[in-house]
């Protein structure tokens, strides 16, 4: 099954032309992790929907001062930052579709979509829609979260991947659209 980019304005009404664009590497991404029925691809497209502002963003907004909670501190310690003031919390911001932050997720999800290290030196990547999506489906296939999404377990999905309910609100009105699209 794949989602197509008239569904995909539906479902994020403020995607415009970014639904043309994200399309076929949001179909690529989801088969390449078994996001492969309507249930799973219902959740995984609502979370991706809060997460990028509806595609309209791939890089985590703020300037260094917002970023700055990302370069010291136990935050930074805990996404694998140095624990220098260098630039780090900048340098490992938020990107990509579900927003992959923090120098060690960077290094996990480059070994698993490129088997080696470039993300470290590369991070802009994510930022193109191929890495945007593929980092997406990454993160939700290595938080098991597919099993949840067969089981409607929206909110444990929401918490894996913000770490609470943040945006709960419109993350469940996307959920609801998205089953209405995609009919699951």
């Amino acid at each position: 099954m794949q989602v197509t980019a008239q569904q995909l304005q539906i479902i994020y009404p403020h995607a415009g032309p970014k639904a043309g664009v994200f399309v076929s590497a949001l179909n690529a991404a989801m088969a390449n992790r078994a996001i492969n029925n309507p249930r799973r691809m219902a959740a995984f497209l609502a979370q991706v929907g809060h997460e990028s502002g509806q595609l309209r963003y791939v890089k985590e907004l703020g300037g260094d001062a917002y970023l700055s909670k990302y370069d010291t501190g136990k935050l930074a310690a805990a996404l694998g930052n140095t624990p220098e003031a260098d630039g780090d919390g900048q340098k490992y911001r938020g990107r990509g579709l579900i927003q992959i932050t923090g120098r060690a997720n960077y290094q996990a999800c480059s070994r698993a979509l490129f088997g080696d290290n470039r993300l470290l030196t590369q991070p802009e990547l994510l930022e193109q829609p191929q890495w945007a999506c593929e980092s997406a489906a990454w993160f939700w296939q290595s938080r098991d979260l597919n099993p949840l999404a067969d089981q409607g377990e929206f909110n444990r999905i929401t918490r894996r991947i913000n770490g609470g309910l943040n945006g709960l609100d419109e993350r469940l009105v996307l959920w609801a659209r998205a089953r209405e699209v995609l009919g699951a």
